[in-house]
């Protein structure tokens, strides 16, 4: 197969995104591990914005890759990578990498007085989000956690999709949806599901933004978009049109989501997030079909990224945060300084290595 370097791309951008996100969560009005003493209302805007598209398409990317994947791989080699990639390093990073993150978390809330040398023991008493410590969910390590059991419920559901009977039978449901406007009933479920589930229930958006049902359905599109290339035309065709009713629909529900009634909100809110990512998705395949140097390496270093990024920004940011400057240059200074951390962990020591490439999830 021809590779699709625009997903390559998108991938490399959405994890900046991420980790400008997460170095944001200090100073926005939401509850996060370590807050500044100053909050910031264009900070929170910022966090709002990305929370609506950033998490799910993290999950369309894994969901066509997947289909790549399972191009040149049976179900068992599938499953196999999905170990060495996914759950490997979310159990190395629930034991090493997540721990400063709780002891930080618990020393900011006052929660715990003395060195991480004596918490560590302490991180193992009861089950965090439940009054405890260990982070059986990883933190933001969830997506790794997430994404390994969709893969183990789906594979059955995506190893019958690649039959030709069944090709034949998307390839009619593709050219329906390539009349105009009609890629966007794929935001129909999400709505439905983001609007039946109860946040306090099921529904709980405590995972990036959204709940693990739409996440699921997410990683399927993104699985079935890759089936034909009819689906890409479409999204491409209609990127332009999707961005201009992002921005219609994310103005609206800011700014009149309590006028309109929690029902209507949470329509909004779903097609929202599918209008960004169509946007999104269409003006990568158009543009972002290239390769270079520099690419490859970006794309090898995504995941080991992805693992370190957040214990890197809240040990720096911690400190960081008690500077006596505005939000603005602690922001900058926590980004910068963060980025570069993580960089050269990569380069100087994943990356060189083998016992910690096979740590971190890297080939």
């Amino acid at each position: 197969m021809t590779r699709r370097y625009d997903i390559d791309w998108l991938r490399c951008t959405a994890m900046l995104m991420v980790f400008l996100f997460h170095c944001a969560r200090f100073f926005d009005d939401y509850p996060w591990h370590v807050k500044n003493n100053q909050l910031s209302a264009g900070m929170s805007t910022f966090v709002g914005f990305l929370v609506i598209w950033i998490m799910p398409l993290f999950f369309i990317l894994s969901g066509l890759s997947s289909f790549y994947s399972l191009g040149n791989r049976t179900g068992r080699q599938f499953l196999k990578a999905r170990v060495k990639r996914l759950l490997i390093p979310f159990i190395f990073g629930v034991f090493v990498l997540i721990p400063p993150q709780v002891y930080l978390e618990r020393l900011s809330h006052g929660q715990f007085e003395g060195s991480f040398i004596k918490f560590f023991p302490h991180y193992f008493d009861g089950f965090y989000a439940f009054g405890g410590n260990f982070a059986w969910m990883g933190l933001h390590l969830w997506f790794l956690e997430m994404l390994f059991i969709y893969s183990l419920l789906l594979l059955p559901l995506f190893l019958w999709i690649r039959k030709e009977k069944v090709l034949q039978q998307i390839s009619r449901l593709a050219d329906l949806l390539a009349k105009p406007g009609a890629i966007f009933l794929f935001g129909l479920p999400l709505s439905i599901i983001e609007l039946s589930l109860n946040p306090e229930g099921l529904g709980m958006r405590e995972f990036g933004g959204w709940n693990v049902f739409q996440y699921m359905v997410l990683f399927f599109y993104g699985y079935l978009i890759a089936s034909n290339g009819r689906f890409r035309q479409s999204i491409e065709k209609q990127r332009i049109v999707a961005l201009i009713l992002g921005v219609l629909f994310h103005t609206t529900y800011v700014l009149f989501q309590e006028r309109i009634g929690y029902s209507a909100s949470m329509i909004f809110r779903a097609f929202d997030s599918w209008f960004w990512l169509m946007a999104i998705m269409g003006f990568g395949s158009r543009y972002l079909k290239f390769n270079n140097k520099l690419l490859p390496r970006a794309n090898e270093a995504v995941l080991p990224f992805y693992i370190l990024h957040q214990t890197v920004i809240l040990i720096l940011g911690y400190f960081f945060i008690q500077l006596n400057i505005s939000v603005f240059f602690k922001y900058m200074v926590i980004s910068t300084i963060s980025f570069l951390t993580i960089i050269s962990i990569y380069f100087f020591l994943i990356r060189r290595y083998k016992p910690l490439r096979f740590l971190f999830g890297i080939r």
